[in-house]
């Protein structure tokens, strides 16, 4: 709880900050607040977690473990934006705040144990990257970004709001515990309005995770928010939103899985062969990343079609992966379109000559998303697909195995244009937080790859 209550209270003194001009001191109290609350997280591990506020959150090892890594993303992208966000607005303090009020809103969405917290938990975060999506008003493509997805995101909430209302009007309870007791009570006797009121909720929080065929806003809004909110969105937010996925599915509606898991099967087929053949088209680095984010949910749904005991592990260990490969993507992104101008593969051309160190890291990234061994997208997908084998779902695995070879190519193009295509010889200056997060993120990768132990029991 003391987690959620700095994280609240840290925009508003950022607020101030920027009231009386203090730019200097917004990145390092925001680092520092955000580290006091990592530290008051990991003081509530292991201990026993009884529902709070009459039933309406909980604070367990799982929660516990998603909001460390929410935290620690958050921070390694902040780092990234020294410099940035004064680049692009007179008004830092902003920035900073408005991400924290959204991380707030993701702690809220991974501690819930009731519906109406879910409820706001989303709305909270969602607000809040309404506003950094189009946080650019004289960019035209970030102000579209804004409102398409303020547009598709109050249109997917009307679903999700409505789900929960059939499921509340049948079962008579918000509460995760009471619903599932509910349904164990009446197995063979259950409301069709209960059925319907769980579909809906399927379509609501398959809008806010990415996954087809509810994906259409993501790769406008990723293309056209700054890089490093899309980052944002791309790590923190998909990692919050299937850790709240899972936690509804696997705590209330676990007992139903015959009558929804066939739908999130279809689902995850759609979304792993829309994401990965979409992105062998493109052109943007950018959109590419795009698309791959709507493949990476459809490997992360695995974790809830195949739901078990080890569902919660599956999950972060890959969303671990995930966020640390992404966040090395967007920061050579970064640097790469401050000195060609552009986001295009040919964009990177000749970056091994250029800076071997951005073209190492932007490798391992890559090697990682595309799941190649000794990398930790490889321990994630093993850990997705073991637990689709043991839900005997091996149709689910044989094509996940075939959109992995497919996102080979896209991914490797990137590497390719870095160290054997030819470029004009120019420098690509890399700023020593750059250096410090790419460098750190990279080892991390590989660590987590050679050993996995580290993470893979923690949950």
């Amino acid at each position: 709880m003391n987690t959620l209550i700095i994280i609240s209270v840290l925009p508003i003194v950022i607020l101030y900050l920027g009231l009386y001009k203090l730019k200097k001191a917004l990145l390092p109290v925001t680092v520092i607040g955000l580290l006091i609350a990592l530290g008051f997280a990991f003081a509530d591990w292991g201990k026993e977690a009884a529902p709070i506020f009459n039933g309406m959150m909980q604070f367990n090892n799982f929660s516990i473990a998603f909001s460390a890594l929410t935290i620690l993303s958050t921070i390694l992208i902040l780092l990234l934006s020294k410099d940035y966000f004064e680049r692009i607005s007179d008004h830092v303090a902003e920035y900073y705040a408005v991400m924290l009020f959204a991380l707030a809103g993701i702690i809220v969405m991974l501690s819930y144990h009731n519906l109406t917290m879910l409820f706001i938990g989303i709305e909270i975060m969602s607000v809040s990257l309404y506003i950094l999506a189009g946080i650019k008003k004289n960019d035209v493509a970030s102000n579209e970004a804004s409102l398409k997805y303020f547009l598709m995101g109050a249109f997917s909430t009307g679903f999700l709001l409505f789900g929960i209302t059939l499921v509340y009007g049948a079962s008579g309870s918000f509460d995760l515990s009471d619903i599932r007791a509910w349904i164990l009570m009446n197995p063979a006797h259950l409301d069709p309005l209960f059925y319907t009121g769980v579909l809906l909720m399927i379509v609501g929080l398959c809008f806010k995770v990415g996954a087809a065929p509810f994906h259409f806003w993501t790769p406008d809004v990723y293309e056209g928010s700054p890089t490093l909110i899309t980052a944002f969105m791309s790590t923190v937010v998909k990692t919050a939103g299937f850790a709240a996925f899972l936690r509804l599915f696997s705590t209330c509606f676990n007992p139903l899985s015959a009558y929804w898991a066939p739908t999130l099967l279809i689902i995850t087929m759609l979304t792993l062969f829309i994401g990965n053949i979409t992105a062998l088209y493109q052109h943007s680095f950018k959109r590419m990343l795009a698309f791959s984010s709507i493949s990476h949910a459809g490997y992360l749904m695995f974790a809830i079609v195949a739901l078990s005991a080890s569902s919660a592990n599956s999950v972060f260990v890959y969303a671990t992966a995930y966020s640390i490969a992404s966040i090395i993507a967007f920061a050579v992104l970064i640097l790469v379109r401050q000195q060609a101008g552009s986001d295009n593969f040919d964009s990177f051309n000749g970056l091994a000559k250029k800076n071997p160190f951005l073209a190492l890291t932007l490798t391992i990234a890559m090697l990682s998303l595309a799941g190649i061994p000794l990398t930790a997208g490889f321990i994630g997908k093993f850990f997705m697909f073991t637990g689709a084998l043991m839900q005997y779902q091996v149709a689910l695995v044989i094509i996940a195995v075939v959109n992995a070879i497919i996102s080979i190519y896209y991914y490797f193009k990137v590497i390719i244009a870095m160290y054997f295509n030819a470029a004009e010889p120019s420098e690509v200056p890399v700023p020593a937080y750059f250096t410090f997060v790419l460098g750190l993120s990279a080892l991390a990768t590989i660590v987590i790859g050679v050993y996995p132990v580290l993470i893979s029991g923690l949950i």
